[in-house]
């Protein structure tokens, strides 16, 4: 049995190897103490935490930082108002700065209307899922599979699918996060500039009759918006209409007007200006 004087030895014992790492640990932590601005705290709480981002850096608290060090202005956050910005700007002393407002834009105009099906797919109903199976049904191995992947992961519910089965982005919802660039396994969301309105809405691998019978909705390189678009603006690619948007400030509508397939569209806010698309062509497209 031990006796009292023991339990005194082992007691002090512990109580002098406690207070040593004690004194070690406050040593180490006033030695190696890094001052933060409390402003980062303070501007993380107006940030609306959905770390999305859009605004270049990995989440709001990054973004927070680079605020208050002056390399990132409030304007750079697409997700807050205008007034959270403002406040954040006063908070800091800074102006609210300007950024080029993006968003979502799909490049793929193939629905179920004009893009027919060469296999019925029956597996898990995702597009990855359904990419990784010969690339889907679809005849055009470019266009959508309308699975909505990137409706399911857009956090901001800016996507929906209409009723051809293609997703159409709601551009005042939209935050430029790029999730649904991420989430489409082929590669048909790009995140534009709002001010560059004319877009080709096709990514074919094919030329001429050859992907108007895959997609009665591709480009079939037919050169028509090259002639009449501004000189520059446009030009054929391997068989695909590719715009140069540095010529952005001579872009017009007149480019689309003549597009047989209605592949190269004009987008005002939410709505897309281009020919009626050739949903009769499907028949003897190749079923």
């Amino acid at each position: 049995m031990l006796s009292a004087s023991s339990f005194v030895v082992s007691g002090a014992i512990l109580g002098g190897v406690g207070t040593f790492f004690a004194t070690i640990i406050a040593l180490a932590r006033k030695k190696l103490y890094v001052w933060e601005d409390p402003r980062i705290d303070e501007v993380t709480g107006f940030l609306p935490g959905a770390n999305c981002g859009a605004c270049g850096m990995a989440g709001c608290r990054a973004f927070a930082e680079s605020l208050v060090l002056g390399t990132a202005a409030p304007a750079g956050c697409t997700v807050a108002s205008p007034d959270v910005r403002t406040d954040i700007a006063e908070i800091l002393g800074v102006d609210v700065g300007s950024a080029t407002t993006r968003v979502a834009r799909l490049l793929c105009s193939g629905g179920c209307d004009v893009a027919p099906q060469q296999a019925e797919y029956l597996g898990l109903g995702t597009c990855r899922a359904a990419a990784a199976v010969a690339g889907g049904g679809k005849a055009c191995a470019w266009g959508c599979l309308g699975l909505a992947d990137c409706r399911d992961v857009c956090d901001f519910d800016a996507i929906y699918m209409n009723e051809v089965d293609l997703p159409v982005v709601i551009p005042e919802k939209c935050t430029a996060c790029g999730d649904c660039v991420e989430a489409c396994p082929k590669d048909l969301f790009t995140l534009m500039p709002v001010e560059q309105k004319l877009l080709v809405q096709c990514k074919n691998l094919l030329e001429g009759e050859e992907a108007t019978n895959a997609c009665a909705a591709a480009c079939n390189a037919c050169g028509r918006c090259v002639a009449d678009g501004a000189p520059g603006l446009i030009e054929i690619v391997n068989g695909l209409a590719v715009i140069d948007y540095t010529k952005n400030a001579v872009a017009a509508p007149d480019a689309i007007t003549r597009c047989p397939t209605g592949a190269i569209v004009w987008v005002e806010g939410a709505q897309q200006l281009g020919p009626e698309r050739r949903a009769p062509a499907l028949e003897g497209a190749g079923r």
